[in-house]
């Protein structure tokens, strides 16, 4: 990828994930260094006239996506979850996950199943400029994507108590050639950490097999992708299809593992800064949770096509 996603950036907000076309831009919520949040509940809104919260997010649009993505999450990806009742059904929590898919598959699937099966939104984090593109940052907004900004992620998180997916490997999840599949990226600066302690949630950690063979990488073609000005132009095997193989993935067996929750009971919420070493040290064990579980779920597989 161009850059590390968790370096600081003159975009005036950091990162979580977007994709369009056959180029995706996606970053990680970068370490926090403001001061506290008040801890003031938030004031009583006028009520709106129709159902777009304010945030973006309507849940009529929610509903014709669920219907339309709904076929090829049960009968294209087959996907299937294996501890899910980890997830709460209440209460505010960080879903982090591993990233892959020259255009990523895992984020609907993750959003569509929690939604579906426990009956709860799923807010998901995303790169600003995807925001800002026309027409696109609009149903990207209704349908639930949120610019990745720590004051964002905290507010949903600690003020509304809501579910939030974030993919800590950035763009270089993403970015990974077929034969660097399923070895997970560093987790950034580990800022997915950091909101989480300052919001007084649990991480749920996910590990997802499937999404590195749904369009899986050849190569990438930096020159084109630096007059683009995207993080990389991929190759995929996708494309031997023609056309529309281009955006079309390949009907890869999905499994979904949700892993025990990653709490931090000694940990004060709302403050402005936390250790940078303890930090770093649940980010990793954190990526080394995911990473095992992956090797483990891959050890089980018996096909790429029928799991």
């Amino acid at each position: 990828m161009a850059s590390d996603p968790s370096e600081p950036s003159d975009r005036p907000t950091p990162a979580a994930q977007a994709d369009t076309g056959s180029t995706v831009k996606t970053a990680e919520l970068v370490p926090l260094h403001l001061p506290p949040v008040s801890e003031e509940p938030e004031p009583l809104r006028d009520p709106r006239t129709g159902d777009v919260d304010e945030w973006g997010r309507s849940e009529h649009m929610r509903e014709m996506v669920r219907k339309l993505y709904d076929p090829m999450y049960r009968h294209w990806f087959r996907a299937e979850w294996e501890g899910m009742e980890k997830i709460p059904t209440e209460g505010g929590a960080l879903l982090v996950a591993n990233h892959a898919g020259a255009i990523p598959s895992d984020a609907p699937a993750i959003m569509h199943g929690v939604e579906t099966e426990l009956g709860r939104p799923v807010y998901g984090l995303a790169d600003h400029f995807f925001k800002a593109a026309p027409v696109i940052g609009t149903l990207w907004a209704r349908a639930g994507g949120v610019v990745a900004h720590p004051d964002n992620a905290y507010r949903l998180l600690r003020h509304q108590q809501q579910l939030v997916l974030v993919f800590p490997e950035g763009s270089k999840g993403p970015a990974k050639t077929f034969n660097e599949r399923y070895r997970l990226r560093r987790f950034g600066r580990g800022g997915f950490v950091e909101i989480a302690m300052r919001s007084g949630v649990p991480i749920i950690p996910i590990a997802v097999v499937g999404a590195e063979e749904s369009m899986p990488i050849l190569f990438k073609l930096p020159s084109v992708a630096r007059a683009l000005g995207a993080p990389y132009f991929p190759i995929t095997a996708n494309m031997a299809l023609g056309p529309l193989g281009a955006a079309v993935h390949f009907p890869a067996k999905f499994k979904l593992r949700v892993l025990d929750p990653v709490s931090f009971p000694d940990i004060e919420p709302a403050q402005p800064r936390y250790s940078r070493s303890r930090i770093m040290d649940e980010s990793e064990a954190i990526r080394q949770k995911i990473q095992e579980a992956l090797f483990d779920m891959l050890r089980q597989r018996r096909s790429v096509w029928f799991g």
